[in-house]
């Protein structure tokens, strides 16, 4: 089966049937990570003998996209296997090792939206590498190439993009689940990428206008991040396993807050982060000029004069200094608490909703743990 290769890691230990033993005793949240590398290589593999007849070019194409689904928290990959296994707790082996790949596919969508939105946000770094756009450019010009550098390094993250955001449909359409089953989670991706595309363009257009009020931040954070963050992929995970509609809607009360808590504590790191843990530099999202429900608290709240002052700074180039004194702002007139307090709020509420959910309660127990890991992260 595409994608599929043997696996470095230990197998899961089978009871008589050959169903996966009580995968909530037994997991390894670092082995689970490597597994998904592992599948992600093996369908980059199959990739590269696809390609190979294209040449060069495709090979420096398929080096970019393993860079880009090298390493990462695989959050996404996480609560789409745990939201399987909120509904049915022990698939075969057979099983187990499909519902890998359709976790793994989440990865591939995500590392799509990243090369997308460094792009778009004309971020130099990606966990401690140069952004894809910034990569190729930079190919372009020490090869001395004719034309403009910046316009291919462009051209090659839109194609990129592209192709992993195919290779996203590939992977789970083909992962080896029931049929009826992969279909319903398709359903669900397919709402989730049109999602995930319409919230980044409110959140290009809200940026584009220089202005956003705390709704409206909080409707791009909802569909650009918290819903393909966390709800989706339990949605995706829980179709797989065949969910009724009264368990998709017991997840989103879990996962919908949670994902909300996981992008306002992002939104936090992009402004407060340490560059060495999140491979930003500093202050990144001012820099960028980011209308997140942070700051339209802190536009909010600050006094007249900071406030002028942080609007007119968002989006401009900032030292050190200026990324301090913007944090400052920000601090001082109480945006950075009202967003933890949030945090909070939404976490005691998730888990409540996770508490009173009809899930397996190893699932239900390893969703505590996820959920604790998106939202008092420090990368």
């Amino acid at each position: 089966m595409l994608g599929e290769r043997p696996q470095r890691d230990r197998p899961r230990p089978l009871d008589r049937l050959g169903r996966v033993t009580d995968p909530a005793s037994t997991w390894d949240a670092a082995d689970f990570r490597a597994r998904v590398q592992d599948t992600l290589d093996g369908f980059l593999d199959e990739q590269a003998l696809r390609l190979a007849p294209l040449g060069d070019d495709a090979a420096r194409l398929l080096a970019e996209a393993r860079l880009s689904v090298a390493g990462g928290k695989r959050l996404r990959a996480a609560f789409c296997y745990w939201g399987f296994h909120a509904v049915d707790p022990q698939p075969d082996a057979a099983g187990e090792r499909a519902l890998l790949r359709a976790c793994a596919s989440l990865e591939l969508l995500h590392a799509s939206a990243l090369v997308h939105d460094d792009y778009m946000d004309a971020s130099d770094t990606r966990r401690g590498r140069p952004a894809t756009h910034r990569a190729f450019a930079r190919e372009h010009v020490a090869d001395g190439w004719a034309g403009n550098s910046e316009q291919y390094g462009a051209a090659a993250a839109i194609l990129l993009g592209d192709l992993l955001l195919s290779w996203a449909d590939e992977l789970l359409r083909r992962c080896g689940l029931p049929l009826e089953r992969v279909m319903a989670a398709l359903d669900v991706f397919d709402l989730t990428r049109s999602e995930v595309i319409a919230g980044q363009f409110l959140d290009v257009s809200a940026q584009a206008r220089g202005a956003a009020d705390v709704d409206a931040a909080m409707t791009v954070l909802r569909y650009k991040s918290a819903k393909y963050s966390i709800e989706r992929p339990l949605h995706v995970g829980a179709a797989l396993a065949g969910a009724s509609e009264t368990a998709l809607g017991e997840l989103t009360s879990f996962g919908l807050p949670i994902g909300e808590a996981f992008q306002l504590r992002d939104d936090l790191l992009g402004v407060f982060g340490d560059p060495v843990a999140t491979g930003k530099p500093a202050g990144d999202d001012l820099v960028e000029g980011k209308r997140t429900v942070l700051v339209a608290l802190a536009l909010d709240a600050a006094p007249a004069e900071e406030a002028q002052t942080l609007q007119a700074s968002l989006g401009t180039a900032l030292d050190g200094e200026g990324v301090a004194r913007l944090r400052r702002i920000i601090d001082s007139c109480g945006a950075h608490a009202q967003v933890e307090d949030a945090i909070t709020e939404l976490s005691t509420l998730a888990l409540a909703a996770l508490d009173r959910a009809a899930i397996d309660d190893g699932a239900r127990g390893q969703l505590r743990t996820l959920a604790a890991a998106a939202t008092h992260r420090t990368l």
